[in-house]
């Protein structure tokens, strides 16, 4: 049976579930059904066989980074096998450093950023001290990537970002590029470091387009993911089940790149 790791998971404590959610739905003028808590993932993956998770959250104040890495991480550790964590980090920190080491301490393997919500720009010094201190902790990146409403995380933005920290694997989510797939694939495809998530991106492409940004990229450097709780993991895999791929690039999508990324086996 095909393995499935969901690469791309935002979860949130109980109390604030739903407010997190409502500020996603307003924030990308979307419908949502999913409610953003760990069991509603759990109970989406089911649908389609998900056998592991790379679940995060996003600090959009410096006081939050605490908190919510000690949340996942408890997520995190009542079932390892299922989950991994990574991490968030807030550029306005007075100690980004101190927050680094301690996401590590609480067994995090990596670190989530979304410049569009923290409100910083991968080009400014802000991000490239983030950037400073995750190459010396050698641990991959996640960012959201694009948005045509912002100058945040756009690709150029992003470019200099993955050229000035070669030695950071990072995953840019969206197919390194939300809403601007095109501009993001003829300015970022093929730059050494980058990993792509193809999350929140199919609803918009046809199975044809989405075969040329997957193929740009290369099939070992791009992971399944459903950007929970924004889409439903059924949907997702009718969509990525229409891009004529191979039986070995599917499985390359849907496991192998995520699992040899995140240490898995």
């Amino acid at each position: 049976m095909q393995k499935i790791i969901n690469a791309h998971c935002h979860i949130y404590p109980e109390k604030i579930a739903d407010r997190a959610v409502i500020g996603i739905r307003d924030f990308y003028d979307l419908d949502m059904s999913l409610n953003g808590k760990v069991e509603g993932m759990l109970k989406d993956g089911a649908k389609v066989g998900v056998t592991h998770y790379l679940v995060h959250s996003v600090a959009t104040t410096p006081k939050q980074v605490k908190s919510i890495n000690e949340f996942i991480a408890e997520t995190v550790n009542s079932n390892p096998d299922l989950f991994t964590g990574f991490g968030t980090l807030h550029p306005d920190s007075e100690d980004i450093q101190g927050d680094f080491d301690y996401l590590i301490e609480l067994g995090l393997k990596g670190v989530k950023l979304h410049p569009d919500f923290q409100l910083f720009a991968m080009n400014e010094e802000r991000a490239y001290k983030i950037g400073e201190v995750v190459r010396e902790g050698g641990v991959p990146m996640l960012v959201h990537c694009g948005d045509f409403r912002y100058n945040y995380s756009n690709p150029e933005q992003i470019k200099p970002f993955l050229d000035k920290f070669p030695e950071i694997p990072f995953i840019g989510a969206h197919f390194a590029g939300w809403s601007v797939w095109k501009e993001a694939t003829e300015k970022l495809a093929g730059t050494p470091n980058l990993y792509v998530d193809l999350s929140s991106s199919l609803y918009e492409l046809t199975p044809e387009e989405a075969y040329d940004l997957i193929h740009a990229y290369g099939t070992d450097r791009v992971l399944w993911g459903t950007d929970y709780p924004m889409w439903e993991s059924d949907s997702e895999m009718e969509y990525f089940n229409k891009i004529d791929l191979t039986d070995e690039e599917r499985s390359q999508i849907l496991y192998d790149n995520a699992a040899k990324l995140l240490n898995l086996e």
